[in-house]
């Protein structure tokens, strides 16, 4: 299965934009590594945290990070809750200069979704990452880049490997505009291409740092 790309206005009425080329189509499904399902969610923080366990809810602040097998979440500020199936859903919020960062490698050795945002929802029911707020995310295979995507808001569902983005004053594009970002297939004769470069820390001008509603 392909990777696809979907648009949506702020209104969020979703409009297919593109898929990856057709070479990408046959390197097959790079979904979230299954084995993070089955590993524990780890925290930690510099400041505050509180643990409550009759309303099943985890808050953090100060320079929280999380893990739980290949996924690596850092924000300033957190707020898990586990639901009665025992899922977790994760609000996390960045401060000024220092968005939430959000990476998880892929099935297919070697790929990974590396993503910034002003605010993340993380939902281990449905599998999908809503990055809000100057949002980027790459695909990314070693040290290259595949695809990028960017706009106000994305949504990144794994099981179907669906980008739906939203365009909006938030976006870090000029005009609000999304964009999206689809690199040519590595040719045999052609030198590796440079690493790629770390994901720009850009502060939000747009969102104030905190729970997502």
């Amino acid at each position: 299965m392909a990777c696809n790309f979907r648009a949506a206005m702020p209104q969020r009425l979703p409009l297919l934009i593109a898929s990856l080329l057709t070479a990408a189509l046959a390197a097959g499904p790079a979904l979230a590594e299954k084995a993070d399902r089955l590993k524990p969610m780890v925290f930690t923080s510099e400041k505050q945290g509180v643990l409550d366990g009759v309303n099943q809810r985890t808050e953090l602040a100060g320079n929280v990070v999380i893990t739980k097998g290949s996924l690596l979440l850092r924000a300033e500020k957190v707020d898990v809750r586990e639901t009665r199936e025992g899922y977790h859903q994760a609000f996390a919020s960045g401060m000024a200069g220092k968005p939430v960062t959000f990476r998880q490698a892929q099935d297919k050795p070697g790929e990974a979704i590396e993503g910034v945002a002003d605010q993340l929802e993380y939902d281990t029911r449905t599998e999908t990452v809503r990055f809000i707020g100057n949002a980027t995310v790459r695909r990314t295979r070693g040290a290259t880049v595949a695809n990028e995507v960017s706009g106000a808001v994305i949504l990144y569902d794994s099981r179907s490997e669906v980008f739906t983005l939203e365009a909006g004053n938030a976006s870090p594009n000029p005009s609000g505009r999304t964009r999206i970002v689809i690199m040519p297939p590595a040719q045999p004769d052609e030198p590796a291409s440079a690493p790629a470069a770390g994901l720009p820390l850009k502060p939000s001008t747009t969102l104030t740092p905190g729970k997502p509603s």
